[in-house]
């Protein structure tokens, strides 16, 4: 079947044409014969103007801005689901090698299993799958940015998140942008898409909310000699996102956010996209700043993460 094109046009903005198909043989993945990656088909999937009409998405911008995160059901049905966890599983399993851009973002703690990191985490996975990042999962997270931030918003990088069975490593609380370059634009906004369904004592996501809104906390080292960031937090002023596999999260870059570790029987696996003004985009990767993409030992983004002061804006 030919990949369709779509074009989404809904008052206060506009999407560019993003082709939405995917493979009716949905377990497969083949290789390329044009390239060593593993490649996925994308055939059969609703467009992004179909998929928006069963959302609320007049909402989504004012709730986003009121709390700085927000929760969507079904940015993936089912069957897509199975598509990306099974992807997922082959990147964990060594099956496709991400070695250059894997590694355990829970070194802060002792390792808990010694066949599994604490958090396994890896950067730029669209990198390894050829057609992986014209899914419906990019497709559909790009329309929804548009809306929350406004037509200049662009893919910025994705990751993936791996909490194994009692891994029992929490990520501490913090701000993402306590990671990144200082920048004149703060608007952004990351998607987190449970490949599972994932609980309290699983990882779900906790959000301080409004906490977008008072500025970046003094954030430093979880331990010393880690690039793993925290800043002052509590569930006491965090609410749990509970969501079930194909649903996700959303959040500003500002909002105060954790998750708990993994205690339980069973997988948290996400699969994070982020997006920002592309005019910010093209800013940090002049400054050098690229997310990882180089790969982590070239990218220099593990080396240990620099205390941030805070500020009041």
């Amino acid at each position: 079947m030919q990949a369709s094109e779509t074009s989404c046009r809904c008052e206060e903005f506009d999407i560019l044409p993003i082709t939405t198909t995917m493979s009716t043989a949905l377990q497969e993945v083949h290789k390329n014969g044009n390239s060593e990656l593993p490649c996925v088909s994308w055939t059969d999937v609703i467009s992004v103007d179909e998929w928006l009409k069963t959302q609320p998405w007049q909402t989504f911008k004012e709730k986003f801005n009121n709390d700085g995160y927000l929760i969507i059901e079904n940015i993936l049905y089912a069957k897509e689901v199975a598509v990306y966890r099974d992807l997922v599983e082959k990147m964990l399993a060594g099956e496709i090698d991400t070695s250059s851009h894997r590694h355990d973002l829970g070194n802060h703690a002792d390792r808990k299993r010694s066949d599994k990191e604490n958090i396994c985490q890896i950067m730029w996975p669209t990198l390894f799958v050829e057609h992986l990042n014209e899914g419906p999962l990019h497709a559909r997270t790009l329309a929804v940015a548009k809306i929350i931030i406004g037509n200049d918003a662009d893919f910025d990088f994705d990751m993936l998140l791996s909490k194994a069975p009692h891994t029992s490593t929490e990520t501490p609380w913090h701000q993402d942008e306590s990671y990144w370059p200082a920048l004149d634009d703060k608007r952004s906004v990351s998607f987190w898409t449970a490949m599972d369904d994932v609980f309290r004592d699983s990882g779900c996501m906790w959000f301080s909310a409004g906490s977008h809104k008072n500025g970046l906390r003094a954030h430093r080292p979880q331990k010393e000699g880690c690039h793993v960031l925290t800043c002052e937090g509590s569930e006491a002023e965090g609410s749990p996102a509970e969501i079930k596999a194909g649903s996700c999260t959303l959040h500003h870059g500002r909002t105060l956010h954790y998750t708990r570790g993994n205690t339980t029987d069973n997988q948290r696996r996400a699969f994070v996209t982020a997006y920002r003004p592309a005019d910010m985009i093209k800013s940090m990767r002049e400054r050098g700043f690229d997310h990882g993409k180089k790969g982590l030992a070239k990218s220099g983004l593990l080396q240990s993460g620099q205390t941030h002061t805070g500020d009041t804006v």
